[in-house]
């Protein structure tokens, strides 16, 4: 991965930045999720190990919490051309609201003008829904209505595509990522992104982990578009952090709430379960929660209620890596990102994966 140019790297940033040559980019998944490699990241001793994610019933302990993100991946990715001029048109579908409108980040060649038409391509290649432009937002956002009484699932389900990152193939998708870039677990539609370091897991990888003790615990956190966007301020105090929908229940709270009173660990699956359980935990106890978050965890963040992070490798400059590295430790966090490279750990989204105990 090229660095960023150094007129640009005169800033707080620097030191969240780092070179990654591109062939340690995963651009497929592993055939089997659990085979995924585990560097861990031992922040007691400051030692790396390397070890494979279907170790993680002998790396956790009778009695920790596993802490998961159900949230599911919309097809959120559109294809389609001006209904007028033929053009090509691209999007990526945000939400909805109750009116059916959709909020969609549109990208064309020339100016797009409310009340346009666009015809959605869906994946036989063949003309599909209208989609009727209303209003331009900020942000290259669009208000728009589909010519359709199917809901918005039922629609993204005939025409989206699988919302890969860019660098997985362009954002091309083939067939299997509509299975693979899902956790196994995945229940509630509404991320246009996966939570990645749920991708590792198998159904047999979890039976092992409640024979071992740990308990599972759900909660919903649906990943946002600027999950993988750099940071592109000075510093990290002006940068605003984007809102993400979630909620933790009652139930689940109780849960981690007698694990830890018997000496168990909070062990979150991934960073959007770190940014949940942190907003639920805002007032130092565990609670339920519901709403939106634009938790920014950065230093000096006191953790209240994670003790143990499972989670991939992040992109330079993203909120990401802040995260990890607040909860990790500069020095060592920087020591691990080194060592994976010197090792050719595979990066990213269908990349390998640490545990920072």
């Amino acid at each position: 991965m090229n660095r960023s140019s150094p007129n640009l790297l005169k800033s707080e940033l620097d030191r969240f930045d780092y070179e990654l040559p591109r062939n340690l980019i995963a651009q497929r998944p592993l055939p089997r999720r659990s085979d995924a490699r585990l560097m861990v990241v031992d922040r007691a001793d400051g030692s790396l190990a390397h070890r494979s994610v279907r170790d993680l019933p002998d790396l956790l302990r009778p009695g920790d919490c596993l802490v998961i993100n159900d949230t599911r991946v919309l097809c959120a990715r559109l294809i389609g051309k001006r209904s007028q001029t033929g053009g090509r048109w691209e999007g990526l579908f945000l939400s909805t609201d109750v009116e059916g409108h959709w909020r969609v980040l549109s990208k064309a060649r020339g100016k797009l003008a409310p009340g346009e038409p666009i015809t959605l391509i869906n994946r036989l290649s063949d003309d599909d829904v209208t989609l009727r432009l209303i209003e331009k937002l900020p942000g290259g956002v669009w208000i728009a209505h589909p010519e359709s009484d199917q809901t918005a699932f039922e629609l993204l389900d005939r025409v989206g595509r699988v919302p890969l990152p860019h660098y997985i193939r362009g954002g091309e998708m083939v067939e299997d990522d509509r299975q693979r870039y899902q956790t196994v677990y995945a229940r509630h539609l509404g991320s246009v992104a996966a939570p990645t370091a749920g991708l590792h897991f198998t159904d047999d990888l979890l039976a092992r982990l409640v024979e071992r003790g740990v308990t599972p615990v759900r909660l919903t956190l649906h990943v946002g578009l600027d999950t993988f966007r750099p940071i592109g301020t000075a510093t990290l105090a002006e940068h605003r952090m984007h809102k993400e929908r979630g909620q933790i229940d009652r139930a689940a709270v109780e849960q981690i709430a007698r694990a830890r009173a018997a000496g168990g660990r909070v062990v979150a699956v991934g960073t959007t379960t770190v940014r949940l359980l942190e907003t639920a935990g805002a007032s130092g106890e565990l609670a339920p929660w519901s709403g939106e978050t634009d938790l920014f965890i950065r230093p000096p963040y006191q953790f209240k209620v994670v003790d143990t992070l499972l989670t991939n490798f992040h992109l330079p400059r993203t909120t990401l890596l802040v995260l990890v590295r607040t909860f990790g430790g500069d020095e060592l966090l920087t020591r691990a990102y080194d060592a994976a490279i010197e090792e050719k750990y595979r990066f990213y989204s269908y990349g390998d994966a640490m545990l920072i105990l």
